[in-house]
């Protein structure tokens, strides 16, 4: 029996299983943020009740039991114990409400991804197959207006409603990452940032780019949509490895 067998008594397991299984491997990458930084997934229809970690605590440590229930149309949601901080109450809660189609945000100040956000020129050329991913399929805030309280997380929502568009680069800030599942989101944030990185240090060598064409680019993009099971089978792995290492994210 494996961790992942492990089920108490409360709603949404297996969903709180694989957001603990996509905390973990962020901070395994060294992609979290200290104490900071929010994952959550909606669990209602409207997308109105998401999972969340709980305030300042590290991704490293985060077990599937530990995540919040949290109701963006509820005003006394940061009244409970180890309730979000307002910033992860205005950036996620803002997007649920607005834009149903994300079932699931991660927003991280990743390394390469932060840095791109903090270019004057935040594009992402498709130089690669994993950037050709992105391809037309991201959106650039160019007003960041500082910490993402309620009015800074509504202004970040309208910006994520075309549900083509599941990759936000915060200018000045980081990325999120929209997706239909955990597999899905955990897997494009995966990508990106690893895109990133392949642009920032090809722009280190000094050397001209050799850009995809944009009929290239979005023939790729479109193939690797389709791919099948690549998100979940990813998120599998990830978690038989947590599992084989007796991990306690599951619990």
């Amino acid at each position: 029996m494996t961790v992942t067998d492990l089920r108490p008594n409360m709603g949404n397991w297996q969903e709180r299983v694989d957001l603990a299984a996509a905390f973990r491997w962020t901070a395994r990458l060294n992609m979290h943020e200290g104490v900071s930084n929010h994952f959550s997934l909606a669990i209602n229809d409207d997308g109105t009740k998401f999972l969340m970690n709980r305030n300042q605590v590290h991704f490293s440590r985060i077990k599937a039991s530990d995540l919040l229930v949290v109701d963006a149309n509820d005003p006394d949601a940061l009244s409970g114990p180890d309730a979000p901080d307002p910033t992860a109450w205005g950036l996620h809660g803002g997007i649920h409400r607005h834009c149903p189609h994300a079932r699931c945000a991660m927003h991280v100040h990743s390394i390469h991804a932060t840095v791109l956000a903090s270019l004057a020129d935040s594009r992402l050329p498709p130089i690669d197959q994993n950037c050709a991913t992105f391809f037309n399929r991201y959106v650039i805030d160019e007003s960041y207006g500082g910490l993402a309280f309620e009015d800074e997380g509504e202004r970040c929502a309208a910006l994520l409603t075309d549900p083509k568009k599941k990759v936000m680069i915060m200018g000045n800030h980081g990325v999120m990452v929209i997706g239909d599942t955990v597999a899905d989101t955990f897997n494009r944030l995966y990508f990106f940032e690893r895109a990133a990185e392949t642009y920032i240090r090809a722009l280190q060598t000094g050397r001209p780019l050799r850009v995809l064409p944009d009929e290239i680019a979005e023939k790729t993009a479109r193939e690797l949509e389709d791919y099948p099971e690549q998100a979940d089978r990813h998120l599998s792995e990830l978690k038989a490895i947590l599992d084989h290492e007796g991990s306690d994210y599951a619990r």
